[in-house]
């Protein structure tokens, strides 16, 4: 399925390091708009049923070897049914002299020609890795992302409720801020989420009181990271006396974001709080979850008691040990 991002031929040469045979044009102004890729064997062979043009072509030693199998005629025109498609891109892989014909016909239809050392399959690997980020859907939500303990923790709440000035003390713990105040989330896959910052406000975070400040120019480098995936949602808010706060922890909670179920914590917010502790074990707390522990569970089984949900007396007994 084609995407409705883009992302520049030239960002893709720069991050692969791809040879450069042929451009129409700047490869500023190029792009490719679809995260798949494609060998071309069976439109070289003359089947052209459900030919994809808006991925990027690879040919490798297969593709080769096959044309110099086929006459000189029947060859010229196998490589003129590629470029008449007119591809993003065709890539060259491990090093290979272009086939006979092939770069004239990228010129006459004006189709960007690389070529690359890595092998075929191992370079498609990598630049699908690569397109499935770039190209991923994405919203922007409000909040701020931080790396704690190797987990990413997306911190969202009402505005004022403190999210900055937790991710600062989280970063003088020695954890990294990925984003502040605008968090753009990608899903990369059916169940993974990444977020990162907005290019023009990366590494900067708002304290009211004191302004904006660069989080990489004053706690350094190994303050900041440029991405991480999204691993648990913790939700600020305001300390309500007459909500009812869940205390035992057993059934995990969940966000939906972009079709994704996220584990979710929400975390009351009142004087005496530390709260980068607090998301600093809950982080923790999140990642023997997914190891398959819960203390909870572990509790209610020294007790005595079920697994499901105790009743408010229950918690009263074993509030009293």
């Amino acid at each position: 399925m084609s995407s409705k991002y883009a992302v520049s031929l030239d960002k893709i040469i720069k991050n692969f390091n791809f040879e450069v045979l042929y451009l129409p044009a700047d490869a500023s102004e190029l792009s490719v708009t679809s995260p798949d890729v494609n060998r071309p064997g069976l439109l070289l062979a003359g089947r052209d049923d459900y030919f994809d043009s808006d991925r990027a072509q690879f040919l490798g030693f297969s593709e080769t070897e096959f044309l110099k199998t086929l006459p000189k005629q029947v060859q010229y025109e196998s490589l003129k049914r590629l470029a008449a498609k007119k591809p993003p891109f065709i890539l060259i892989t491990r090093s290979i002299v272009p086939p006979d014909g092939l770069s004239e016909l990228v010129k006459e239809y004006g189709v960007p020609l690389l070529r690359t050392s890595d092998s075929t399959s191992g370079c498609m690997a990598s630049l699908i890795a690569f397109l499935g980020v770039e190209l991923a859907e994405r919203v922007t939500r409000h909040g701020v992302l931080v790396e704690v303990y190797g987990e990413g923790v997306l911190i969202i709440g009402d505005s004022g409720v403190g999210k900055s000035e937790t991710a600062i003390e989280l970063i003088k713990r020695g954890h990294r801020l990925i984003a502040d105040d605008a968090v753009e989330i990608r899903r990369v896959s059916s169940n993974t989420l990444v977020g990162s910052a907005p290019d023009n406000i990366r590494h900067f975070i708002e304290l009211r009181g004191i302004g904006i400040i660069n989080a990489r120019r004053i706690f350094g480098m190994g303050a900041v990271k440029l991405s991480e995936k999204i691993n648990m949602v913790i939700q600020l808010e305001q300390w309500d006396p007459e909500k009812v706060y869940d205390r035992m922890g057993i059934d995990n909670e969940f966000i939906n974001i972009m079709n994704v179920q996220v584990p979710l914590t929400v975390v009351p917010v009142k004087p005496g709080r530390n709260l980068a502790i607090i998301i600093e074990v809950a982080a923790m707390n999140n990642r023997q979850k997914k190891m398959g522990y819960n203390a909870a569970r572990e509790l209610l089984h020294k007790l005595g008691m079920n697994d499901e949900e105790p009743e408010s007396e229950e918690i009263e007994i074993w509030q009293s040990y």
